[in-house]
Parts: C-alpha cells; sequence; structure tokens
C-alpha cells in the first residue's frame, strides 16, 4: 500500500476482472502432488494445518454501528435533513481536523474499530463511512476501482492497485464518489459496483495478506478461507493462498491455487507472472517461458505499461520509440493527459515543433476535462474548501 490505495506487493495479491471460464482451456498440473489434489481442497486441508483441524477465520460485522458512532452522528449530521447535505456534512466531519482526525497505517479494521482508533487503511475508511452513510439511510455500497498497475522497468516485478471506495447514490440518479486515497484516485478509473459479500471478501483478503507478511502462516489461511466463504471466485484470494504455500514449500499446492485464479479469469496477470516463478523454481523451462510468454504480451497490450516503456525510451533520447509506444497507449486510453503531455515532449525533442504544439494542446483538454470530473469526488471538494479557510 505505498501509495495509500488497497495495494499489495507481488506477493500479495491482484485486481482480478472476473471472466467466465467456460472457454478457458484448463491448464493440467505439472509439479508432482497428490493426484486428486484440486483447488478447491486447499479450503478444507491443507499441510499448512498440520494436525490441527482445518481453520477459517470467524465472521465478523464489519459495519456494525457503535454507540460512538451513533452520537457522531447525532452531533455532526442529523443536523440536517436534505441527503444532499447530510453527505456533505458527513464527509466533513469525518475529514476535517480537530476532534476527528483520521490516521493512515496499513492495517485493515472494521467500521467500527476504524472510528475508536482512527486510524486504518483505504479499506477501514470505506468500511467506517459506508457505516455511517447507510444509517443515516443513504444508498452506499462498495465499488471497485481499477488503478493503473506499476511495472518495474527491470520486467522482474510490478506492483498492481486493488482499491475500493464508496459510490453514493442519491436521489434522481445523482451518484457521489467518496474516495480517501487522494494522491492515485482519478475519477478517469474504471470502476463498478460490487456486492457486500466481496467488500467482505476484500476485507478478509486484506488482513490475510497482513498475516502472511508477518509470517503467521496459519492465520493467514483462516482468513483467506474466510474471504472465499464470502465470495468463492475472488481471484485475489486464490492467488494469496498460492503464494502462501509456495513461501511455505509446499509447491504442488500452490500451483494448484493459482491455476484455479487463471481458470476464473484467463487474462490474470498476477496469477501468471507467480507460475513463471514458481515453474522456474520447480526446473518447469518450457511451461515458465510459456507464461513468462504470456506475461510479455499481456503488459504490451496494456496502455500504461507502453506508457512506461515510453517514458524510459525518452529519457534514453530514443524519441521515436517513445513516440510509437505512446500512439498505442493513446489509442488504448484516450483520458490520459499524461499520455499527451509526453507525445509533445518527444515530438518537440525530436525537432518537429508543429506536432509538439498539438499534442500539448491536447493535452491541455484533457487535463481540463479530467480536472471537471473532478468536482464528483467529495474528498477533493472538501480539501479545496478546507484551503479557502
Amino acid at each position: 500500500m505505498e501509495s495509500r490505495s488497497t495495494m499489495f506487493r507481488i506477493a500479495l495479491a491482484a485486481m482480478c476482472l472476473l471472466l467466465s471460464a467456460c472457454a478457458v482451456r484448463v491448464e493440467r498440473p505439472a509439479i508432482a502432488g497428490p493426484e486428486t489434489l484440486v483447488a478447491e481442497d486447499l479450503l478444507t486441508g491443507s499441510p499448512i494445518d498440520g494436525a490441527a483441524p482445518p481453520t477459517v477465520a470467524a465472521a465478523v460485522d464489519i459495519l456494525a454501528l457503535s454507540p460512538a458512532m451513533d452520537r457522531f452522528l447525532d452531533e455532526n449530521v442529523r443536523v440536517v435533513e436534505n441527503q444532499n447535505e447530510q453527505l456533505r456534512h458527513l464527509a466533513w466531519a469525518i475529514m476535517r481536523s480537530g476532534d476527528f482526525t483520521l490516521v493512515y497505517d496499513d492495517s485493515t479494521r472494521t467500521a467500527a474499530d476504524t472510528f475508536a482508533m482512527r486510524r486504518g487503511n483505504c479499506m477501514s475508511f470505506t468500511n467506517l463511512f459506508i457505516a455511517l452513510a447507510r444509517e443515516l439511510g443513504l444508498d452506499a455500497r462498495y465499488q471497485e476501482v481499477e488503478v493503473p498497475p506499476n511495472w518495474s522497468m527491470s520486467g522482474e516485478s510490478f506492483l498492481y492497485s486493488q482499491h475500493v471506495n464508496v459510490l453514493i447514490d442519491l436521489n434522481h440518479g445523482r451518484t457521489r464518489i467518496v474516495d480517501f486515497n487522494l494522491y492515485d484516485f482519478d475519477t478517469a478509473y474504471p470502476m463498478w459496483i460490487v456486492s457486500d459479500a466481496r467488500g467482505r471478501a476484500h476485507f478478509y483478503n486484506n488482513i490475510g495478506a497482513e498475516k502472511m507478511l508477518a509470517d503467521e502462516p496459519a492465520a493467514a489461511l483462516a482468513y483467506f478461507r474466510r474471504a472465499l466463504r464470502e465470495d468463492p471466485e475472488f481471484g485475489p484470494s486464490w492467488i494469496n493462498l498460492g503464494l502462501l504455500h509456495r513461501r511455505a514449500g509446499f509447491t504442488a499446492h500452490a500451483e494448484v491455487a493459482l491455476l484455479h485464479a487463471l481458470e476464473l479469469d484467463h487474462d490474470n496477470l498476477m496469477a501468471m507472472s507467480n507460475l513463471v516463478s514458481l515453474y522456474e523454481e520447480a526446473g518447469e523451462t518450457e511451461r515458465a517461458a510459456a507464461f513468462a510468454a504470456k506475461v510479455h504480451s499481456h503488459r504490451m497490450k496494456n496502455p500504461y505499461y507502453r506508457y512506461q516503456l515510453a517514458d524510459q525510451a525518452f529519457a534514453e533520447g530514443d524519441y521515436e520509440t517513445a513516440i510509437h509506444n505512446l500512439a498505442y497507449a493513446i489509442r488504448r486510453r484516450r483520458n490520459e493527459d499524461a499520455f499527451y503531455y509526453l507525445m509533445s515532449l518527444s515530438y518537440l525533442m525530436s525537432g518537429r515543433r508543429d506536432e509538439a504544439t498539438q499534442w500539448m494542446k491536447k493535452a491541455e483538454e484533457v487535463a481540463a476535462m479530467n480536472s471537471d470530473r473532478q468536482r464528483y469526488s467529495y474528498k477533493l471538494d472538501l480539501l479545496q474548501e478546507m484551503n479557502r479557510h
């Protein structure tokens, strides 16, 4: 969570767009293991359990309100009746300085724990806001956001965000987005509403990842199982189960979990990347090479990866390569002003001033359009308001 989104390193999780597995060719496991081993077996038994009975983390009500939260609403929000004003009062009360100050840390918490401790990550803050908004009668729902991946240029690892924010559906078809990731959030990013069950899957998966980083494999396993009880097709938890077993040395179990993630989403780059590493370690060089080729093909189709290639080429003075990669990136994603800006600089440095001017004008147009969209993000509205006082 290097940016203040629900971000996991390559050892943690990936964004999963759930696609039908009907047309996907299922890979047969290549690493020796129990002949009947399938991914679902990890939910009822695993060598990580050892001699202990398989455990699943206890379910908790992540949106439950405490008496203190109800008093907070009485004192700060219920003084107005209009939904739009209630939303503004709620956002202001949560994010203002003074008696109530939220502090970011890397821990995932329930709404009540976030309120009591005044700290948490973006998942924690999202739980808090949804719980308070629903208590007011507002239609507040979890929303997944596709934050652009950030690859290291070595190609060995990359960061990929899995971010959740809040969508408020007001009267007359009006919607508002509340996002606690000020620095990385952009309303141009693809977003989609998800169920409360998927929201809970995010919650338990986050805690499982935290336990895995803390070298508590049994606890991590229990939380990943709970996440998959909430949503059996939640790809990040299947990937994390694979990573957890790989870290513990159970490569056959890791393989079936990662392959299952690919059954759910045959374009899942994180699953493929980790299978490359797994097969390289196991000496399955042909399989490693095949998945490495898929990873490369997938990256080359991603506009943000092509932008990073362009940025690297520009830094090395290879402006034609930069222009080539940017042309592809812009065709795939037309609302990123940074793409147009770098295109303008690339043309300028290659001596084509007229083209540079045209691309700079386009960059300014797209930037103005994106800036206008930001009015839908309450956090930005409120911070601007704070700066005027």
